[in-house]
Formats: C-alpha cells, sequence, structure tokens
C-alpha cells in the first residue's frame, strides 16, 4: 500500500484502488475517557448546584456526507484538485464495487463515456452494464447521481450503436447537472433534453498552478532547441480528433525558417504515431517526443513554448488549455464547444480562435499575434481557483440533495 498526502486528504492506494477521505474531527486522537480533574470531582459532590459539563453524545454529531467519485486518479490534477481540502463535513470515496455496501448521498460522475474507449465490444457492454447496475444501487439507497460534462460523446467513436444505447440509459439515471461552461451546458441540454428538467450549475474547469512547479532550467537548451526559435507547442494525447497531423502539414508551409514545431505527448493509436513519424522528416523545424510525459517534465515544455496549438476537430473543453494558461502561454483554440467561453474570461490577449481546419495563414497570423507584448503572467479569474470550485460544488450537491 502506499500512502499519498493531498493538502488534507488521505489517499490510499491499493489492488482495491483508491480511497480519498477529507480528514476531519473524527481523525484526531480521542478525548473520550478522561478523568475529571481532582477539583471538578470535588466540586461535583457537593451538591445540585454544580452541574458537570455534559459530554457530547456521539449520537449528537452529524456524520460526514459520503460522496462516491468516479473516476479519482492520482495522475490526474484535476480530480485530485477538486476533491482535496472539500472540509470536514465531506468524506470522499473514490469507486470501487466493494464500497456499493456503504450508503452514499452523492454519485460525482466524471468522463462515463470512457468506457466506450475499450476497444472489444463485449467487454465495453459488459462494463456499461455493470456501470449502469451500480448507479441503480445507489439511488435505491436514497443516492443522487451528479454528472460533470466533460464531453459529449466518446472521442474514439469506436461503438456507435452501443453509445446509442448507453446514453439512452445513462442519462435518465442522473439527478444533476455541473457544466464547466455555459455553452457546454447549453449543448448538453439540447442534444439530451431530460437534462433541461434536472438542477444544473456552471462551474468552470480549474487551473493547474498548484499542481506543477515552474521550470528553473534552460528549457530550450534541455530540449536540443535554439535558444533565439519561435517554438509553437502541441502537448497531451495525441489521438486522432486532436488533428496532430493537419497542423503538421500547416506547419510546413510556415516562412519563418526559425520557428519549431514541438509535439509532446504519447499517440494512443500505433497507426497515427507511424503517420506522424513519417511526416515530420519532410521538414526538419518538426521536433517530435512521442512519448508519455511525466509530470516532473511538463514544465520543462511550456517553459520552452511560445504557443501552444491545440487543432482539434472536435472539442466541448480543454484541460490542456487551462494547462497553457496556467503556465501563462498564449494558446491557439478552434471555435468550437466551450473554447469561446474560454476566450472570453481569459481574454484575447491570452485566447485566440481559429475557425474551420488549421492552415498555414492561421498559424502565421498566431504566431504574430504571440509575439505581442503581455504580462509575464497571465491573470487567473476568481472562478477558475480552486477553492470557489470546492464551495461551489458543495453547494450544488445540497441543492440536488434538497430537491430530494
Amino acid at each position: 500500500m502506499r500512502d499519498i498526502q493531498a493538502g488534507q486528504f488521505d489517499v490510499r492506494e491499493d489492488s482495491r484502488g483508491s480511497s480519498f477521505r477529507a480528514l476531519g474531527a473524527g481523525d484526531a486522537e480521542s478525548s473520550t475517557g478522561l478523568a475529571l480533574p481532582v477539583s471538578e470531582r470535588v466540586r461535583a459532590t457537593r451538591g445540585p448546584a454544580y452541574s458537570p459539563p455534559k459530554k457530547e453524545s456521539s449520537a449528537s454529531i452529524a456524520p460526514p456526507m459520503r460522496v462516491l467519485a468516479w473516476p479519482i486518479d492520482p495522475a490526474n490534477p484535476y480530480t485530485v484538485s477538486l476533491y482535496s481540502n472539500m472540509g470536514p463535513g465531506v468524506r470522499v470515496d473514490e469507486f470501487s464495487a466493494t464500497r456499493l455496501i456503504h450508503a452514499y448521498r452523492v454519485w460525482h460522475i466524471h468522463w462515463p463515456e470512457s468506457l466506450l474507449n475499450i476497444r472489444n465490444p463485449a467487454m465495453a457492454a459488459f462494463k456499461m452494464a455493470g456501470f449502469l447496475t451500480a448507479i441503480d444501487l445507489v439511488r435505491m439507497r436514497g443516492g443522487k447521481v451528479i454528472w460533470t460534462v466533460h464531453n459529449l460523446q466518446a472521442h474514439d467513436a469506436l461503438h456507435p450503436v452501443l453509445e446509442a444505447w448507453f446514453w439512452r440509459r445513462f442519462i435518465p439515471r442522473v439527478d444533476g447537472v455541473i457544466s464547466l461552461s455555459e455553452t457546454a451546458l447549453a449543448l448538453a441540454q439540447e442534444k439530451f433534453a431530460r437534462l433541461r428538467s434536472l438542477p444544473a450549475v456552471v462551474i468552470p474547469h480549474g487551473h493547474y498552478r498548484e499542481n506543477y512547479r515552474l521550470y528553473t532550467g534552460d528549457a530550450r537548451a534541455d530540449l536540443g532547441i535554439p535558444a533565439d526559435a519561435r517554438v509553437v507547442l502541441f502537448f497531451g494525447e495525441v489521438r486522432r480528433y486532436k488533428n496532430v497531423e493537419a497542423l503538421v502539414r500547416a506547419f510546413r508551409g510556415v516562412g519563418d525558417r526559425n520557428v519549431v514545431l514541438l509535439i509532446a505527448g504519447r499517440p494512443k493509436d500505433p497507426a497515427l504515431a507511424e503517420n506522424l513519424r513519417k511526416e515530420a522528416p519532410r521538414d526538419t523545424r518538426v521536433r517530435l517526443n512521442l512519448q508519455f510525459i511525466a509530470r516532473e517534465q511538463v514544465a520543462r515544455y511550456f517553459a520552452a513554448a511560445d504557443l501552444v496549438v491545440l487543432p482539434y476537430r472536435q472539442i466541448l473543453n480543454s484541460g490542456a488549455a487551462l494547462l497553457a494558461l496556467s503556465f501563462s502561454r498564449p494558446v491557439l483554440v478552434p471555435d468550437l464547444g466551450s473554447m469561446a467561453n474560454l476566450r472570453d474570461d481569459f481574454g484575447t490577449g491570452w485566447v485566440r480562435t481559429f475557425a474551420g481546419e488549421i492552415d498555414t495563414p492561421t498559424l502565421e497570423d498566431a504566431l504574430g499575434w504571440a509575439a505581442q507584448p503581455r504580462p509575464s503572467v497571465c491573470p487567473m479569474p476568481e472562478n477558475y481557483r480552486w477553492e470557489s470550485i470546492r464551495t461551489q460544488t458543495l453547494r450544488f450537491y445540497a441543492e440536488v440533495l434538497r430537491g430530494a
């Protein structure tokens, strides 16, 4: 077993998964069983004029609200940041089948569509059926299901018939909806009409500044990039919908020979990785690092970048865009999903959107935009701070529970 301290959370990992529990008063040493001091015992024998202090019975102490969450991944700063420090009145556990013996007030679900990324259709169907059954067990015991809408479809679109079946059964089991933006909420309610009648709230995706240390070395020297070059960075898992091949093709047309395109992230599809390895040598300015980037190395890539480009074909929300802004790097994103909301919140000096497919003129214009003067640190709006996000999340839990 490995213990990881995450703020006021005790994170324990074992063969059954991870559990996150807010540390509260019940974890401190118990004070019960201590005798009264001698002077107090003497006064207590003198008659009814003195009433010794009454001990508070355990029955009068409100138990913490139990929250089941899925997933909680120590490698994912979003979920760790959300569930850390939620206060002594809340206990958060990561979902596992063995925890269903407990009654939970709330099951908070993220990325349910990830089950549809399982390539074997029989295994995907089996996992989804078990997931829906687990939801039914929680709801039968009075629990409420809250869905944070990160995506409206599975990115890889491996099982379209199975996916339609899943959404028809998942949506009726939802009791409340958290959206990361106003646009995303409107799109979710448009796609799934039943959501319009449910409690809903907009709570943005939080920043990552507390999760990564700034890089203090010479990032470009470490990555073998000339100090005077301008660097365009794509960062994150390389998947087909992220359109990285189109970014490489568009970059080849950029006239400035002192610009470098750096692609950092592990491809999910070996065929996609092979295509990129064939494309990259056609332009010596393209640098590939097609592997998982360890957390301690993330800051190095952003420290080397002048501009972050996310050329996705489809997008609702983007943790990668928030990561770039957390490192105070301007970011170019498609005008899709909630990216216009992100631009409005952070300003056009930090977020630039484009329409249609990524192309050479769009990249060259963005490089000129990124070179414009701006503050060294991107201002972080208050509603993107985790303290605010946790408070709003707990308030929404209470709202959904009041409507029970």
